[in-house]
């Protein structure tokens, strides 16, 4: 029998372990570890509350916790609770997928003033995230800024739009819905710093813009290349310019009948965030693209601003005594192998690149290696006590271990508590989801 903890109970998390039933069938023990007591990471907390559909994918997830060789470890942190060393006194394999949850920094002036918020933040502060729960944005000002040029910027964009009817059917914690109703917010500027042609944000994604009902999208036709040059562009590309091409022929008077416009700034980096104590406004400096890349031309301006939202990556959280590319804000590895016995999978192998599926082929690869090592005896020959070790250590120091049958006791309570028009109303406190699991 073969035994592997995996860290982090996300996409990545939870793919690993459906790769490794199919590579060892009844063969293998598989432990799930969260640092929270509910599990599914991004699917919980990172994708956006109206985004139901691609929530959906929790399912296969459960599927695979619900088997007798998975288990789901909720409410125990690796590197303080429990060490990685002593995981792999347990464990023949340890794989870290914990995602990327803290922000990249912008490193500019200004950017530790009140309300001026990274994504992970503010995302995790409308998605019920315990860490973020307490954010209290204020939406009392008539300009946001949201810094960013990807899906995520996108999302931050349509909440920070949307009137609380068009919410109905998400799961936006009530937290949120309530300081979105009293958002005085007028003119929501998404600010890139190259062109069109440069952009990550996805045809769908885009064109929800199109279908709010108090905001329209604008952007300026000068902005935009000769229409012959997006023949050049890869297919999707080509539909998101597409719709950015849709928001340029806009009519004026179409903007006369909505409360807000969302204005997308292109070629535009920023330099500062201005204010004394809470964000005041964002020194801009127009760019020109050249080979792909954008410079600064010497000409700026100021965007007056009283929220400004960073969407401009991630990074994974270091572990102690597991080797860590601060630079590139994932752990060193090659092709998924930090140490021997130790692996990597996800954004915590690849940083924060790719869609929810990209970590199903890559949950298959770094399985794929680990059974190479074994098959080598880079691994030992098994008999590691795998969760039995791990249970001794748990109860030796009084760990309040969440299962995923207590994980389903704390679905259960937040979708009793749900408003007539949600799935659930999340639990946003910790303590408050340990007590919903009951005894």
């Amino acid at each position: 029998m073969r035994h592997i903890a995996i860290i982090g109970s996300g996409p990545a998390g939870y793919y690993t372990a459906e790769a490794a039933q199919k590579q060892w069938g009844d063969d293998i023990r598989v432990d799930v570890f969260d640092m929270l007591p509910v599990p599914y990471g991004l699917i919980r907390t990172g994708v956006a509350p109206d985004h139901q559909s691609i929530k959906g994918v929790a399912k296969r997830y459960e599927a695979t916790a619900l088997s007798e060789n998975v288990r789901f470890v909720g409410n125990v942190m690796i590197g303080k609770d429990v060490s990685i060393a002593e995981l792999q006194q347990c464990y023949d394999a340890v794989v870290i997928a914990t995602g990327a949850p803290h922000d990249r920094k912008l490193d500019l002036p200004g950017e530790n003033l009140a309300n001026v918020y990274g994504s992970a933040a503010f995302v995790g502060w409308y998605n019920g995230h315990p860490l973020f729960a307490d954010l209290d944005p204020d939406l009392s000002h008539d300009t946001a800024v949201v810094i960013g040029m990807g899906n995520v910027a996108l999302d931050v964009t349509r909440i920070l739009s949307k009137t609380r009817a068009e919410f109905a059917g998400s799961d936006i914690v009530a937290h949120a819905l309530d300081v979105l109703d009293t958002s005085k917010l007028k003119r929501i500027v998404v600010l890139g710093r190259r062109g069109p042609h440069q952009i990550m944000m996805t045809p769908k994604e885009l064109g929800e813009l199109s279908h709010l009902s108090r905001a329209a999208p604008r952007v300026d036709p000068a902005d935009l290349p000769e229409l012959g040059e997006d023949a050049l562009l890869e297919p999707g590309l080509r539909k998101s310019v597409t719709h950015l091409r849709s928001f340029a022929a806009i009519p004026e008077s179409h903007y006369a009948d909505c409360p807000i416009e969302i204005e997308f700034d292109f070629f535009a980096s920023p330099k500062a965030i201005l204010g004394t104590e809470q964000v005041e406004g964002i020194e801009v400096e127009r760019t020109v693209v050249e080979a792909g890349r954008a410079t600064g031309t010497g000409e700026t301006y100021v965007i007056p601003a009283g929220l400004v939202v960073c969407c401009i990556g991630y990074r994974s959280s270091p572990i102690p005594d597991v080797p860590f590319d601060e630079r590139a804000g994932k752990f060193a590895n090659d092709e998924g192998r930090i140490l021997p016995g130790i692996y990597c999978v996800g954004w915590a192998r690849r940083g924060p690149s790719g869609t929810i599926g990209t970590n199903r082929p890559d949950g298959f690869s770094v399985v794929e290696k680990i059974a190479e090592d074994i098959a080598a005896g880079l691994l030992g020959h098994g008999g590691k006590p795998g969760r039995a070790g791990f249970d001794e250590i748990a109860a030796a120091r009084g760990l309040d271990v969440v299962t995923f049958r207590d994980w389903k006791k704390i679905e259960a309570e937040e979708e009793a508590r749900a408003r007539s028009d949600a799935p659930r109303e999340k639990f946003v406190d910790v303590a408050e989801m340990i007590r919903a699991r009951g005894e």
